[in-house]
């Protein structure tokens, strides 16, 4: 037998005691002409635009998904933000929501939506870290303060007790 390099089989035998000879030749036939691959990539050509917008608008929603649960988890952990801004949150989440579902929406809208709540998880975040940081601030000068006042109340009485003793 031998096979070619383009995978075609040819197989020669021969009866040594009758001397009769046969051949056989195997091709495949499952694999794709020129024509149908040139076919498909003129196709792939024309659409590798629409493929690559389609792409970029998955991307852009990935996007907004992950900010979209960032905002929702961190609303629900912020104790310092007001309540006016968790209200504008919540709408620019909404508003996201919204441009993610529609099936008009473009990538610019989605995209566009998802920065405004970026921005306003942001905002809010930095308030947040802010009014913790001045509420630790000002817990540890109270604390402070209390620790001084209980030492003064010490030492002034610890002063009583030794005019006390003086005095007997």
């Amino acid at each position: 037998f031998d096979i070619d390099a383009n995978g075609i089989c040819s197989v020669h035998a021969k009866d040594k005691a009758t001397g009769k000879e046969q051949a056989i030749t195997i091709q495949s036939n499952g694999g794709l002409s020129k024509s149908e691959i040139e076919n498909m990539i003129r196709d792939s050509e024309k659409h590798a635009d629409t493929d690559r917008q389609k792409r970029e608008m998955v991307e852009v929603k990935n996007n907004a998904e992950t900010q979209a649960h960032t905002a929702e988890k961190q609303l629900s952990e912020w104790k310092y933000v007001g309540d006016a801004e968790k209200a504008n949150v919540k709408q620019l989440l909404t508003e996201l929501r919204t441009a993610m579902d529609n099936p008009n929406s473009s990538k610019d809208d989605v995209a566009s939506a998802t920065d405004k709540l970026q921005k306003a998880v942001m905002e809010c975040g930095r308030t947040e870290y802010q009014q913790a940081a001045a509420a630790n601030q000002g817990g540890a000068s109270q604390q402070q303060q209390q620790g001084g006042e209980q030492q003064q109340q010490q030492q002034q009485g610890e002063q009583q007790q030794q005019g006390e003793q003086k005095k007997e």
